[in-house]
C-alpha cells in the first residue's frame, strides 16, 4: 500500500517543522497503442480518487484523439441536464507544439507540460494524466513526471507486443518493446532526478480478461511473470469487456456514479461485477489520501 504523504520541511526561523511546498502524486495512464482502455481508465481513477476525498486534477495529452476531453465533456453536460451534482476533475488538455523546427517544439512540448504539471498539481492531491496511443514527445514528457504508469494492456499477445517480443513455439520474451525502452528511459533521464523524482511504480492492468481459464491465458500470464521480472512492474487485474463501459461515456458517467440520485441507469449484476472490478483496481494499485494530523 502506498499513502500519498505531505512531506515537512524544517526550515522555520523558530527551528519548528513546516510544510513542504504541496505536490500532487502523478499518476500516468499510458501505452502506445490504441484501443486499450486508457481513457476509460483515467475517469474510473479519477472518479474512485474523488469519491474517497481526494481533490483531482486530469490531464489530457492527447487532445488531438480529445476520447478523455470528450469524455469529461459528456459528463459536464449530462450532469447539468440532469441536475446532477456529479463530482468534476479540475480539467486541462493539451496538443502538441506546430513549430517547424523539432527542437522548438520539443522545448515547447516540454514547458507546457510543466506548467501544467505544476499549477494543477499545487491545488490537487492526484493529477491523472492521459497520454497519446502513439510515441510522440508528448507522450515521452508526459510519462517523465509518472509517480505511477498505469498501462492497460488487453489480455492478448496481440496487444502484449507493445510490452516485448515474445517467441511464437517456446512463448519466451525475446526482447522489450520500444515503449518498454522509453519507459527505461524516462526512468534514468537527468531532468526527471532533477525535479526530485524517485523512480516510479509501473503497474499493466490486464483487461478483457477471460471469465475461463484458457491455454492461451495461462501462456499470458507465463509471459507476463516473465516480463515483470525482466522489465520491472506488477501487473493488476483489470476491467473485463462490458458493454456498460461503451455505454457511460456518452453520459460522462463511471461505475461509481451509478447510484448517483437521477442517473437514470438501472443497475444489474453485471454492473456490480465491473463496479467490483473497479474497487479491486484501486486496492491493487494501493493509492490512498493520507488522513490529516
Amino acid at each position: 500500500m502506498q499513502d500519498q504523504t505531505i512531506a515537512s520541511d524544517p526550515a522555520r526561523p523558530d527551528g519548528s517543522a513546516q510544510p513542504a511546498a504541496k505536490r500532487a502524486h502523478v499518476i500516468v495512464v499510458g501505452n502506445q497503442k490504441g484501443g486499450s482502455g486508457k481513457s476509460t481508465t483515467v475517469m474510473h481513477l479519477c472518479a474512485a480518487l474523488m469519491a474517497s476525498g481526494a481533490k483531482v486534477g486530469c490531464l489530457d495529452l492527447d487532445a488531438d484523439q480529445g476520447t478523455l476531453s470528450r469524455y469529461v465533456a459528456n459528463r459536464a453536460a449530462y450532469a447539468q441536464a440532469k441536475g446532477l451534482r456529479l463530482p468534476m476533475p479540475v480539467f486541462e488538455a493539451l496538443s502538441a507544439s506546430t513549430a517547424d523546427r523539432r527542437e522548438t517544439a520539443e522545448a515547447e512540448d516540454r514547458a507546457a507540460v510543466a506548467e501544467a504539471v505544476e499549477r494543477l498539481g499545487a491545488e490537487t492531491d492526484f493529477l491523472v494524466i492521459d497520454t497519446p496511443g502513439a510515441d510522440s514527445n508528448l507522450s515521452r514528457v508526459g510519462h517523465s513526471y509518472a509517480d505511477t504508469l498505469i498501462t492497460p494492456l488487453n489480455d492478448s499477445f496481440v496487444d502484449l507486443d507493445v510490452l516485448a517480443s515474445i517467441d511464437p513455439d517456446t512463448h519466451e520474451v525475446k526482447h522489450p518493446s520500444r515503449y518498454a525502452e522509453m519507459v527505461f528511459r524516462v526512468k534514468m533521464e537527468k531532468a526527471r532526478r532533477e525535479r526530485g523524482n524517485r523512480t516510479f511504480d509501473w503497474i499493466v492492468m490486464r483487461n478483457r480478461l477471460g471469465q475461463l481459464d484458457s491455454k492461451n491465458q495461462r501462456a499470458m500470464d507465463l509471459a507476463l511473470e516473465r516480463l515483470a521480472k525482466r522489465i520491472g512492474f506488477r501487473t493488476a487485474g483489470g476491467f473485463s469487456e462490458r458493454v456498460i463501459f461503451r455505454e457511460l461515456f456518452l453520459k460522462g458517467l463511471t461505475l461509481l456514479d451509478l447510484k448517483a440520485r437521477g442517473a437514470d441507469v438501472r443497475m444489474n449484476m453485471s454492473h456490480l461485477a465491473a463496479r467490483q472490478e473497479v474497487r479491486d483496481l484501486m486496492a491493487e494499485i494501493g493509492l490512498t489520501v493520507a488522513p490529516p494530523e
